[in-house]
């Protein structure tokens, strides 16, 4: 079991890196956010990295042939969503349609984040197959656990930066995004060549 704990730490860290960035993004764009609503952004993402392996260990359990043709997409899905987003985000920044207490993502779009940023962490879960139900289900809490503190740090230093850049914050946090967007697209060609 310690083994499964230290593998799920690591594993967590290493998938909330695409949240984290997100995260950042969030704290420049709204250097004002109230703890709610970190809570809500940093939670969405944990419970997204929580629910993601288990369905990946669930899938691998129940699909095997299907999803190693599904595993393939998941790159371009994520290319898409945070393309869209990372695109509203720098379109809505540049022509100041927001008022100044508008929350920068919705909701629909903070939970297209949170399947966005935690695609890979699908993947993830089709690596425990050696493990039983309650192996997968620890080891996903403790990816969750660590996703919510790593997002919740990355959304306490976008405020710290976005307060003295908050007029491009928007604008950079849409950079961040397409970054990421583009990132999976390179991962996504890579895996078919």
């Amino acid at each position: 079991m310690i083994v499964i704990v230290f593998n799920s730490i690591l594993l967590g860290l290493g998938l909330a890196m695409d949240a984290f960035s997100v995260s950042v993004a969030e704290g420049l764009a709204e250097p004002e956010m109230k703890s709610s609503r970190m809570f809500l952004i940093s939670g969405t993402f944990a419970v997204f990295q929580f629910a993601m392996p288990v369905i990946g260990w669930l899938l691998i359990l129940l699909l095997v042939d299907a999803f190693e043709g599904l595993a393939n997409v998941v790159p371009f899905i994520a290319f898409a969503l945070l393309a869209f987003i990372g695109g509203k985000m720098i379109l809505e920044s540049m022509n100041q349609r927001k008022t100044e207490n508008a929350a920068v993502t919705s909701i629909p779009g903070l939970l297209a984040l949170g399947l966005a940023t935690s695609l890979d962490a699908l993947s993830a879960g089709t690596t425990m197959t050696e493990y039983d139900r309650t192996q997968v289900i620890i080891g996903s809490l403790i990816i969750g656990a660590m996703t919510l503190i790593v997002c919740f740090s990355g959304i306490i230093i976008g405020k710290k930066i976005g307060d003295r850049f908050s007029s491009k914050a928007g604008i950079l946090g849409g950079c961040v995004l397409l970054s990421i967007a583009l990132k999976s697209l390179i991962e996504g060609i890579i895996n078919l060549l």
